[in-house]
């Protein structure tokens, strides 16, 4: 089979459209881009093509000359730059602007828009899967609190009344903790969150909220984390996609086993692996694991779109994730991101 033919993209305006295109093209595998132009130095697509060695200019002409584009896309919607654009641009080039332009600047909307419903939708439902947890955890401090209150009825000695309220507030500051996890992991997330995510604190956090979903009492964890691991992303879908991952893990070792977290950075890149002991994945459900609606669960036990949003938010990222699996010996999910270094002030912390 012949391998299609690499086109090379000129963007012009990197304002939220630009931005836009600069991910949805960065994803495709037979698409190159050659650079992206804004007369406005702080345009937000310019950092972003920056962070992915995407050469950047405010030199339209330049641009719209190189000899090895093949498409100019113009999202400016400045019709006098689209005239500019058509008398010195190279008769090989072509040129897609106005009209042609809205219309797939809506077509990018709607698609993270469907994207970003799906995801949430997933999330939600795997919440489900904690109220076990979730009743467990909250019940105890609960259980502390009424037993507490009820021997404070009749409790004369100012002491004892002190030391038994200073339990009840520890006992609700807990409760309250369990709460805020689950509500901020629940909230909804905007693709537009942008922010350095330092990869450690959140595989942590996906840990805490993992154990809501599956018993870890059976499992032993390791975590090997190396220093720097800073990515650029969404927080809230990072942390997602470890949760996902962990819960995946946790399950396969029905029998207890050894969860291993573990990040590294070498040379410009940031790794992560997440690694059990379980059962291990089979080699034909290997080949669909990140296929929608693909489960090797039970009816009821699983939406089948976990694995696929995973992948969905590390493409996003510009990011690789790769499996091994092994039936009988266990699993390893390997991700691997572009580095992005910490503000030293930050890093000094």
């Amino acid at each position: 089979m012949t391998r299609p033919q690499t086109t090379k993209v000129a963007i012009l305006g990197a304002g939220k459209g630009g931005t836009a295109l600069l991910d949805l093209l960065y994803q495709m595998p037979d698409v190159e881009i050659i650079g992206i132009a804004d007369k406005d130095p702080d345009a937000p697509g310019l950092a972003r093509a920056r962070a992915l060695n995407i050469p950047t200019t405010s030199r339209i002409t330049e641009l719209i000359a190189n000899h090895g584009v093949n498409l100019i896309m113009d999202v400016t919607g400045d019709p006098e730059l689209e005239r500019y654009v058509r008398a010195n641009k190279r008769l090989s080039a072509e040129l897609l602007s106005g009209s042609s332009s809205r219309l797939l600047w809506t077509l990018v909307q709607h698609e993270a828009k469907l994207q970003a419903e799906l995801f949430h939708a997933e999330k939600l439902a795997g919440i489900g899967s904690f109220a076990a947890g979730i009743a467990h955890d909250i019940n105890n401090p609960l259980q502390l609190i009424l037993g507490l209150a009820e021997n404070l009825v009749d409790e004369q000695d100012l002491s004892v009344v002190r030391e038994q309220a200073k339990e009840i507030i520890d006992a609700v500051q807990r409760t309250s903790g369990i709460c805020k996890d689950l509500t901020r992991y629940a909230r909804w997330s905007s693709g537009d969150e942008a922010a350095l995510v330092e990869l450690n604190v959140k595989l942590d956090e996906a840990l805490k909220i993992a154990r809501y979903a599956v018993g870890l009492q059976d499992v032993i964890v390791h975590k090997h984390y190396g220093a720097g691991a800073t990515v650029l992303g969404n927080p809230d879908e990072v942390l997602h996609v470890f949760v996902n991952l962990i819960t995946n893990a946790v399950h396969a070792m029905a029998k207890g086993g050894t969860l291993t977290l573990e990040t590294q950075c070498q040379n410009g890149l940031v790794s992560v692996r997440i690694s059990d002991t379980g059962c291990g994945i089979p080699p034909e459900s290997l080949l669909h694991i990140f296929d929608p609606f693909f489960t090797t669960k039970p009816p009821g036990k699983g939406t089948g779109l976990g694995l696929y949003n995973v992948r969905a938010v590390i493409t996003k990222m510009h990011g690789t994730i790769h499996v091994d699996s092994r039936v009988g010996q266990g699993t390893t999910f390997c991700i691997e991101f572009q580095s992005t270094a910490l503000p030293k002030d930050k890093a000094a912390q």
